[in-house]
């Protein structure tokens, strides 16, 4: 990857978690952790997929399972042109339709986030549909970790592995914390990898912070094999005093605390 390609997703990544952390601070809502961690992965694939404002019928599809990083998909669809930039200044506001969980009332958004365990579903009938109607586009779907605990995702890799779901790719934002602790200690899903292998996936294990890695593993797919991208990272990545820190998972930054990220963001740029 050319260096000038991997400046302009740092720099795209860090303008998205200064315009997400006010967003977040301005409205007093929660999850700026897992927006953090997924945001350096969604730059890349909202860069990658092939979708426009136009929203035709074979684009490409993202799939926000863990549908709390609501914030981060409503600045990149903003950036797409799909919805208005302006709308951003509504994200949970009183009557707005930008609430803190992706749902399909807005434009983009092409299914339902947050319940754990419901976006693998979607995903894997959207790529089905799309092979049965010969429909050109990938259908990427984001989880998290904690969603490696639910039945409903190993029911759809069942049905996606059996169905050769090549069209689909699974991003696992594998930040190893979830609501309530971390992720082994609520319900072990380690050996994770071995775990997709077993069910034929085509496995990829990256650092989920390294453009090259990240861009890397959306560019080349097996043919007559679902792709299952397992990315390790940070859960408030980019922001010292948040990183690793799981009470970031419900807490909205103070103002003093919202003057010290903001300033650590950027004095990084």
């Amino acid at each position: 990857m050319a260096e000038n390609k991997i400046k302009k997703y740092e720099k795209e990544s860090r303008k998205a978690r200064i315009k997400v952390l006010e967003m977040i601070y301005d409205a007093q809502t929660s999850h700026i952790g897992s927006n953090f961690s997924a945001i350096d992965l969604l730059t890349v694939i909202y860069d990658m997929a092939k979708i426009d404002k136009e929203m035709k019928k074979d684009r490409d599809k993202v799939v926000v399972s863990k549908g709390w990083v609501a914030a981060s998909i409503y600045y990149f669809l903003a950036q797409k042109g799909i919805i208005p930039k302006e709308d951003l200044e509504k994200y949970c506001k009183e009557d707005s339709q930008y609430i803190g969980l992706v749902e399909p009332n807005v434009r983009g958004i092409e299914a339902s986030g947050g319940s754990m365990g419901f976006g693998l579903p979607f995903g894997t009938g959207f790529a089905l549909a799309k092979k049965i109607k010969k429909e050109k586009g990938r259908v990427f779907v984001l989880m998290s970790d904690g969603e490696m605990q639910c039945g409903t995702t190993w029911e759809s890799a069942l049905i996606a592995s059996f169905q050769k779901l090549d069209n689909l790719v699974i991003v696992i934002d594998c930040n190893k914390l979830q609501a309530m602790g971390k992720v082994k200690d609520v319900l072990n899903i380690e050996p994770l990898k071995e775990k997709w292998k077993a069910f034929n996936f085509e496995v990829k294990e990256i650092d989920g912070h390294d453009f090259k890695e990240i861009e890397k593993s959306l560019s080349s797919f097996k043919k007559g094999k679902p792709t299952v991208v397992i990315a390790k990272t940070t859960k408030g990545k980019g922001v010292s005093f948040m990183e690793n820190d799981n009470q970031w998972h419900y807490r909205a930054p103070e103002k003093e605390e919202y003057e010290k990220a903001l300033k650590e963001l950027k004095k990084n740029g």
